[in-house]
């Protein structure tokens, strides 16, 4: 019996390993589109003259070292 609870528990532990991951990766996600977005807002703002160019480039370093730390993958879909 003690057998049977050591790999159930185990089970449940990988199983909350899993969907902890799934939520990091849904968070690294959105927070990539977010930055995404911005960037666009912020070079729209600047092309209609209510914008300026270092608005842009924060916004790009930023989506920049997010694509550093998580990768591109938000970008494919």
């Amino acid at each position: 019996m003690a057998g049977f609870l050591d790999r159930a528990k185990e089970q449940a532990q990988s199983a909350l390993n899993q969907g902890k991951q799934k939520v990091d990766e849904v968070h690294q996600k959105r927070a990539g589109s977010d930055l995404l977005q911005k960037l666009g807002a912020a070079y729209y703002a600047e092309r209609s003259g209510s914008g300026s160019p270092q608005a842009t480039h924060d916004a790009l370093a930023a989506l920049e070292a997010h694509i550093a730390v998580h990768g591109d993958g938000f970008l494919r879909g």
